[in-house]
C-alpha cells in the first residue's frame, strides 16, 4: 500500500517538475545526444528579434577538447546557397546582370546549350546542368574549385532535361553562380560576400574559406560518427568549391543575417519577395519554401539544409511567427534521399516548445 502511494506521489511530482521546466531546459534535452566529449552542435532559437536560446553542445575540436560555443564557426554546406543567391540579387539591383540573362551572354565561350539556361534557372535549380561531382575522375587528387566546375560545364554538351522544364537540385548551378558573381563584379566570390554582405551586417567572423588566403577563426572541425567510432573527416575533393557550400559561420553571425532578411538593408522588399517565392520544387532563390506542421497547425517556413562530409546544418525561418531555428553540427549527416529532413524533427520540437511557451 505504501509502495503504491509512493509511486503515485513520485508520478505527480514528475509531472509537476516537467510542467515547471522552462523552454531552455526542454531544448537542452532535445540536443542531449550532442553533449559531452564528442562532436557537437551550436543552436539558436530566435523569437521576435531576440535570441531566446543560444548554446553550444559537445566539442568543436576533439583533438584539443575545444568545446562548441555560440561563436564557433561551422561549415554551412548548402545553407551557403542563400548567400550566393543574395549576391546575385545585389548585382541585379546594381544593374550589373539580369535574371533572364543566359549563360552564353555571360560566358561567350560557353557551349550552345547554355543559350537556354538563365540566371533564374540556376537560382531555382531548373537548369538541368550535370552534377559536377559525377564528372570528377576517381583518380583526382587536387581539390576542385568553382572555376573548375565552370570548365566542366563547358566541356559537356547536354543537360538532364530542357532548362526551365523540371526541378533538379544542382550544386553545379550554384558553383556557376559564384563564377557569374566574379565575372560580373570583377572581384572574387569570397571578397564580394565580405564586402556586400558580411561587413555591412557585422558578420565579422563569417568567411567563404579559401586555403592559403583566408582563415576560419573559432573553427569546428568535421567528423563522421558511426556507432562508437569517431573519424576526423573535415575535407574532401570538393571542399574548395564555394558557391554551393563553402561558407563558415556561427549562430551569432547567422542571427544578424536572419534579422537583416526582415529589412531592406541588403536589397529591396520587392527583391526579397522574389527570394521567398517558390518555383519548381518549392524552391525560391536559395531557400526552400513550404509549411511546417506544429501541434496540428501549419506555419509558413523558408528553410534550407546543409549536408556535407563532417558537417550538417539546418536553418528554418517561420516568417509569419518571427521564429527562426538554426542548427549547426560538425558531424556527417546520414546520406540518403531524406538527408535534408534529418534535423527537421528537432526543429519541429523546438518550435513546439516556443509556441507552447507563448
Amino acid at each position: 500500500m505504501h509502495y503504491i502511494f509512493l509511486s503515485a506521489l513520485f508520478g505527480v511530482m514528475f509531472v509537476m517538475i516537467s510542467c515547471q521546466e522552462g523552454p531552455e531546459t526542454k531544448i537542452d534535452r532535445l540536443l542531449a545526444e550532442y553533449s559531452g566529449d564528442r562532436p557537437g552542435a551550436s543552436v539558436t532559437v530566435i523569437k521576435d528579434g531576440i535570441p531566446v536560446f543560444r548554446k553550444g553542445f559537445g566539442m568543436a575540436r576533439l583533438e584539443e577538447m575545444k568545446a562548441v560555443a555560440p561563436e564557433t564557426n561551422f561549415r554551412l554546406a548548402s545553407v551557403t546557397k542563400q548567400f550566393t543567391a543574395m549576391a546575385i540579387m545585389i548585382l541585379e539591383e546594381q544593374g550589373k546582370l539580369a535574371y533572364e540573362q543566359r549563360l552564353t551572354e555571360i560566358f561567350p565561350d560557353f557551349p550552345e546549350y547554355g543559350s537556354s539556361i538563365t540566371v533564374r534557372n540556376l537560382l531555382q535549380h531548373t537548369s538541368g546542368l550535370l552534377d559536377y561531382e559525377s564528372l570528377i575522375p576517381d583518380t583526382a587528387t587536387v581539390q576542385v574549385r568553382d572555376a573548375d566546375v565552370l570548365d566542366m560545364m563547358k566541356k559537356v554538351d547536354s543537360t538532364y532535361f530542357d532548362p526551365g522544364k523540371h526541378y533538379r537540385y544542382s550544386n553545379s548551378g550554384y558553383a556557376v553562380l559564384a563564377m557569374i558573381i566574379e565575372k560580373t563584379s570583377g572581384i572574387t566570390f569570397a571578397r564580394f560576400l565580405k564586402k556586400y554582405i558580411f561587413v555591412p551586417l557585422g558578420m565579422r567572423r563569417s568567411v567563404a574559406f579559401e586555403k592559403g588566403i583566408s582563415e576560419v577563426q573559432n573553427r569546428a572541425f568535421g567528423y563522421t560518427v558511426e556507432n562508437d567510432t569517431i573519424t576526423f573527416s573535415d575535407q574532401s575533393i570538393t571542399s574548395a568549391v564555394l558557391g554551393d557550400g563553402g561558407i563558415y559561420s556561427s549562430v551569432n553571425d547567422l542571427f544578424k543575417w536572419d534579422q537583416a532578411l526582415y529589412t531592406e538593408q541588403l536589397v529591396s522588399a520587392q527583391t526579397l519577395e522574389r527570394m521567398f517565392t517558390p518555383g519548381f520544387g518549392d524552391y525560391g532563390y536559395g531557400w526552400f519554401i513550404d509549411n511546417l506542421e506544429v501541434d496540428g497547425q501549419m506555419h509558413r517556413q523558408v528553410w534550407h539544409y546543409g549536408a556535407y562530409l563532417g558537417y550538417h546544418s539546418y536553418s528554418a525561418r517561420l516568417v509569419d511567427d518571427k521564429v527562426t531555428i538554426i542548427l549547426l553540427l560538425n558531424t556527417s549527416p546520414t546520406i540518403g534521399e531524406n538527408e535534408r529532413f534529418e534535423l527537421r524533427p528537432i526543429v519541429k520540437d523546438a518550435a513546439t516548445i516556443i509556441f507552447q511557451n507563448e
